[in-house]
């Protein structure tokens, strides 16, 4: 549930324009509401703590944002922009365990886990920051998809597997251990996630299903 406090009267969605100027404002919010969510969590972020660390006067950003939680989606949206390098090693369990490698690695790095941590904590106290984390891990999934399709192509994986939902499945177990069930997170966790995840893609548990006409 929205924060009555920090929240805005209506769900916003951030429309900063691109270039110049505006280009350098929204980059010095999305660096200073980062910095605020991971030193103090959601419910002690406000706006007058990033206007403060980012120089921007929080009129602008209750205007252009909205509030917290428009601060909040906003950070995830940019984050979501910024290229995501994929591992091309000519086989997909390998691709797939760099992936899942990377995720680990990122979320279990003291210096640098606390802020996506945080990030995803603070969006799911929110429609308009769960809206903005599902469009997060669309985008993501989308562009990783590239991994799998790369695979159909060298005849790896049946023609029509859902790449998005081959990325999924080998990253969902690690997501859930994160910030589901609280269980730990280790090297070996993510490995498997990957390896069960090319598994069920080269049995072809990742393309559409067609259902017999029913007979009369």
């Amino acid at each position: 549930m929205t924060r009555a406090t920090h929240s805005a009267p209506e769900p916003h969605t951030p429309t900063p324009r691109p270039g110049g100027r505006s280009a350098r404002v929204r980059a010095e919010v999305v660096a200073a509401t980062l910095a605020e969510v991971a030193g103090k969590g959601y419910d002690e972020l406000t706006v007058e703590a990033v206007a403060t660390r980012s120089g921007v006067h929080k009129a602008t950003l209750y205007r252009r944002w909205g509030g917290v939680d428009g601060l909040v989606a906003d950070a995830l949206t940019a984050s979501a922009d910024q290229p995501w390098p994929l591992p091309d090693t000519g086989d997909l369990q390998q691709d797939l365990r760099r992936i899942t490698q990377e995720v680990f690695s990122v979320f279990t790095d003291p210096e640098l886990g606390p802020t996506p941590t945080a990030l995803i904590s603070a969006a799911q106290r929110s429609d308009t920051g769960a809206a903005a984390l599902r469009a997060f891990f669309a985008a993501r999934h989308r562009q990783a998809a590239e991994v799998a399709e790369r695979a159909v192509t060298r005849g790896e994986l049946p023609v029509g597997t859902d790449g998005a939902e081959v990325v999924r499945a080998a990253t969902a177990p690690l997501y859930y251990r994160l910030f589901v069930s609280g269980e730990p997170l280790d090297a070996r966790t993510a490995e498997r996630a990957a390896d069960a995840a090319a598994l069920a893609a080269r049995a072809g548990l990742f393309t559409p299903t067609t259902t017999a006409p029913e007979q009369n």
